[in-house]
C-alpha cells in the first residue's frame, strides 16, 4: 500500500498544481553506501595546454575514504582531438593518486590515432606534475614507417618524446618514413 501511494505520488505530481510534498524515509531500509566517492559513467572533459579539447571517462571511480586519496576506476576510455585527427586510449581500469597526482592504469592498455599510429602495453604511470608517461611489462606498437616493441616505453609530454627502454626493436618499411 505505501509503495502504490509513494508511486502515485511521484506519477501524479507533476501533473497536480504546485504545492510541496513531503515523505519519510526509515532509515533502516535507505540503501547507504560505504564509500567516499562512487560515480557511474564518469566524464571529464577539458583542453590540454594548446587548446585541443579531450575528455576522459570511466565506467566507474570509486573512492573508499576521505583517509584514502585514491580513486578506482574501472573501463578507462581518454580521447583527445589531435590535428592529424583523433586518438583514443582504453583500458580497464586504473587508479588516480590525487595527492601524488598519479594515474597507474593497468593493462592491456591500447593506444590508436587516426594517423596510424597505435601501442599496446601491459600497464603505464601518468605523472600530472612531472608529464611523464612511464609504460612497463612490455610494448608492441605500429607507426606508419614499421612497428616496434620494447620492455619499456616512457614518455616525456613536453618534450613530445618517446624513448623505448630494454630490448628494442623497431622494423621500419622501406619507403614509408615521411620527413617534415
Amino acid at each position: 500500500m505505501k509503495k502504490q501511494l509513494f508511486a502515485a505520488a511521484m506519477i501524479l505530481g507533476p501533473i497536480v498544481p504546485r504545492g510541496e510534498i513531503s515523505f519519510l524515509l526509515d532509515r533502516n531500509k535507505v540503501a547507504v553506501v560505504n564509500e567516499r566517492l562512487r560515480v557511474s559513467n564518469a566524464m571529464y572533459r577539458g583542453e590540454d595546454n594548446v587548446g585541443r579539447p579531450f575528455t576522459v571517462t570511466a565506467g566507474s571511480a570509486v573512492q573508499a575514504s576521505a583517509d584514502e586519496p585514491v580513486v578506482r576506476m574501472e573501463n578507462l576510455v581518454a580521447r583527445i582531438k589531435l590535428a592529424e585527427g583523433p586518438a583514443e586510449l582504453s583500458a580497464r581500469g586504473g587508479t588516480y593518486d590525487y595527492d601524488r597526482e598519479v594515474v597507474d592504469v593497468t593493462g592491456p592498455v591500447n593506444f590508436t590515432a587516426a594517423d596510424g599510429y597505435r601501442m599496446t602495453t601491459s600497464a603505464i604511470a601518468i605523472d600530472l606534475q612531472g608529464r611523464r608517461v612511464t609504460g612497463s611489462g612490455g610494448v608492441t606498437g605500429a607507426i606508419p614507417a614499421g612497428t616496434f616493441s620494447a620492455d619499456r616505453i616512457i614518455a616525456d609530454l613536453d618534450a613530445r618524446t618517446v624513448t623505448l627502454d630494454g630490448h628494442a626493436r623497431l622494423l621500419m618499411a622501406p619507403g614509408k618514413l615521411r620527413m617534415p
